[in-house]
């Protein structure tokens, strides 16, 4: 699963409680059911109310990556979600009807599509709106949550500084109200040395102010704390690992902070060559897309030795996963792909792109070396990197679950 928004999301769960929560209702699997039809122009099967955009933006980034021209009609139907604020919600049905105080518009989504717009050039109008609302919903102390007004987080933090630079725009040049940058919130973020998890970020403080070391946050950290998006470019020094310490003191800078890091994921991918899922209630298991998105922040922390183990787990054992989850996953492997050097149309066997493709329309134009002639070959597939991490978010918003994560299904579900 992609979990560096899904945790963002069950925290504002926690804040916002269920007054203003979609409405859902569960039962087994995450399909769409007869009745519902969804865009044409969607990546992905099933039912896109809590990922829509986003996992719309990661398979446009994807194919970007991989010098593949997205359909006209994706591009159009994401930059069609825009609301007139600048913002984006995770999925809106009627993009003709004005977005309003009801529209659940959330910082993730705004920065997902604002990266893959910017990478497909899209009009500056659209992309410099989606700035200004980033801007506009900034905490004091630098950073962002997942709903504006909600207390910052890594993962929101992070995929908001990535979209930024995609933008044009310096994260350090974004002060908040208290002159703090979204530096300063990771900063914030990130466990000491001398404590359990140190060098690690935390997606939030705990109700005591604590700071755990959360995987998923800390892949998602090192990326922010680097500057770097969703899909960012080879870093091969050779680094390893292997003779680095965890530095702490003062002063204390971002960069210390991304290595900081990329050493403890280094640590907690070493002995299996994947990671757990970090979220309360999931079972004790691999997870695919938290083990490609430590991937991306090893290679793009320059850890490229670090990274053979996990990405050769991927490479046998993320097939199944990826075509039961879509087309987040697969662009989940593909950014893993590339930031270490890998051809993703080699990948373990498998053409990521060709199966990224047969998610959705066909595209404009691609590379020579992909095959369009078969779309049948990722059939079955579900959302993103796990779309009933979608149905069991939006059951959470309705029960008030807060961050337990204990439940998964679709529904039959009745729009906010």
């Amino acid at each position: 699963m992609f979990v560096r928004r899904s945790a963002a999301v069950l925290a504002a769960t926690a804040v916002i409680g269920t007054a203003s929560a979609p409405a859902a209702l569960a039962d087994e699997s995450p399909g769409a059911t007869p009745s519902q039809a969804f865009p044409s122009a969607l990546y992905g099967s099933t039912d896109p109310t809590y990922d829509g955009v986003w996992r719309q933006s990661l398979a446009l980034l994807a194919q970007d990556s991989v010098d593949v021209k997205p359909a006209k009609k994706s591009v159009d139907w994401l930059v069609g979600q825009q609301c007139e604020s600048g913002a984006f919600a995770a999925y809106r049905p009627d993009p003709s009807a004005k977005c309003d105080a009801k529209t659940k518009v959330d910082t993730n989504s705004t920065a997902a599509a604002l990266q893959a717009l910017e990478a497909l050039d899209a009009s500056d109008a659209v992309t410099g709106a989606a700035v200004k609302w980033l801007k506009s919903v900034q905490n004091k102390d630098g950073g962002w949550g997942y709903f504006p007004g909600t207390p910052s987080d890594s993962n929101s933090t992070s995929v908001v500084i990535g979209a930024l630079d995609a933008g044009d725009t310096d994260p350090k040049d974004v002060p908040s109200k208290d002159d703090r940058t979204p530096y300063d919130a990771l900063l914030g973020l990130s466990v000491p040395c001398d404590e359990t998890g140190g060098g690690a970020f935390a997606f939030q403080p705990d109700k005591k102010g604590e700071l755990a070391a959360n995987p998923d946050a800390t892949a998602a950290g090192v990326l922010g704390a680097l500057g770097e998006g969703l899909s960012p470019e080879p870093e091969d020094d050779g680094g390893s690992s292997k003779n680095a310490k965890c530095v702490g003191g003062h002063p204390f800078t971002v960069e210390d902070a991304a290595a900081n890091g990329a050493l403890y994921l280094a640590g907690a991918v070493a002995k299996n060559g994947y990671l757990k899922s970090s979220l309360p209630g999931a079972e004790d298991q691999p997870d695919h897309g938290n083990t490609a998105d430590a991937v991306v922040a090893l290679a793009a922390a320059g850890r490229t030795a670090d990274t053979e183990k996990p990405l050769a787990w991927l490479e046998k054992n993320s097939g199944t996963w990826a075509a039961k989850s879509g087309p987040a996953a697969y662009a989940q492997l593909i950014f893993a792909a590339n930031a270490t050097g890998t051809d993703p149309r080699a990948f373990g066997g498998a053409d990521l792109v060709k199966q990224l493709g047969a998610t959705g329309p066909a595209a404009s134009s691609s590379a020579p070396a992909e095959d369009k002639s078969d779309k049948d070959d990722a059939s079955d597939e579900g959302d993103d990197g796990g779309v009933s991490l979608w149905w069991i978010i939006g059951v959470g918003l309705v029960g008030g679950i807060g961050i337990g994560f204990l439940l998964s299904g679709r529904n039959k579900k009745q729009q906010p």
